[in-house]
């Protein structure tokens, strides 16, 4: 296949284009369009491709989007994260919309914000949307592929939970304090947090690429969920450290305000139904198992 990649230096990103040259695809990393940049462009603004690097394309995989971690949610900020999504997603679909022979797949990151704050619910593709504003800037952002899709293209969206690789996300920020043995439960530690390997986010996506029966919302998470109060268990076993030290919600609330509410104390107990049903094969189904693989513990 020939893949068209946007998003190519991110955290998935940067593993997937090796990973998917390796099996024998053509991977172009779509780098946004501007001053003195070299090679194919894309251009978020207007969703217009370099011709030439869509000439005989057979796949899109669009994973730009601003850090919802990297930062406190001011409105600004809050602005960046939703704009940095919805409206260049939708930019893109409408362009691919307008081609008479556009690539027939296009694989978006999404996220399971999508289900909000959802206590032990068990939640599927098929649950209804949560509240918050996470979850509404998902809902926005998976509706705004709604071109392509009218166009019939195969679109798949990935709701992402959280990815465990010490190069980036919930996990990198995670192992400093946890080393120094500053970690602990946080909140209550009963909220579910619905985690996933790195390499079954990869995995994921190549499956997602070639099984035609995949479309729509796709949750690519881990089959076993834990608890906060798990997660954090296993996290210090695993780096042989203590976790004494509590994060109580007002505190965290406090030091995050809105963003602790929505990335750290929410819940949601999330099943990878679709990507199960289609017979796909999880590498890293226990937590231990998948940060000892990821730390080298």
């Amino acid at each position: 296949m020939k893949v068209l990649l946007t998003g190519a230096s991110g955290m998935i990103g940067s593993i997937l284009s090796p990973t998917l040259t390796a099996d024998g695809h053509g991977v172009v990393g779509l780098r946004r369009a501007g001053r003195d940049v070299r090679g194919p462009t894309w251009d978020p603004q207007t969703g217009a491709i370099d011709e030439s690097a869509l000439a005989g394309a057979d796949a899109i995989v669009h994973l730009a989007g601003e850090n919802i971690g990297a930062g406190r949610w001011t409105a600004a900020r809050k602005r960046l994260i939703r704009d940095s999504r919805v409206g260049p997603t939708h930019a893109l679909c409408e362009q691919l919309a307008k081609m008479p022979n556009p690539p027939p797949t296009l694989a978006v990151a999404s996220a399971v914000g999508f289900y909000g704050d959802r206590g032990e619910e068990w939640l599927t593709e098929s649950s209804a949307p949560g509240k918050g504003f996470l979850a509404d800037v998902v809902r926005e952002w998976e509706a705004a592929t709604a071109p392509a899709a009218a166009k019939g293209i195969r679109v798949v969206n990935l709701r992402f939970g959280i990815i465990l690789t010490p190069r980036g996300g919930a996990l990198q920020r995670m192992l400093l304090p946890f080393k120094l043995g500053l970690g602990g439960v946080i909140g209550s530690g009963r909220q579910y947090w619905c985690w996933v390997d790195i390499d079954d986010v990869i995995g994921a996506i190549r499956h997602a690429l070639l099984n035609q029966s995949l479309g729509g919302p796709v949750n690519v998470v881990s089959p076993n969920p834990v608890t906060n109060r798990e997660f954090t268990r296993t996290l210090a076993r695993v780096l042989s450290r203590p976790a004494v030290f509590p994060l109580p919600a007002p505190v965290a609330r406090l030091a995050l305000g809105e963003m602790a509410d929505e990335l750290l104390l929410y819940s949601a107990r999330v099943r990878p139904e679709k990507l199960q049903a289609s017979s796909y094969h999880f590498r890293h189904t226990d937590l231990e198992e998948s940060l000892r693989h990821q730390l080298g513990r």
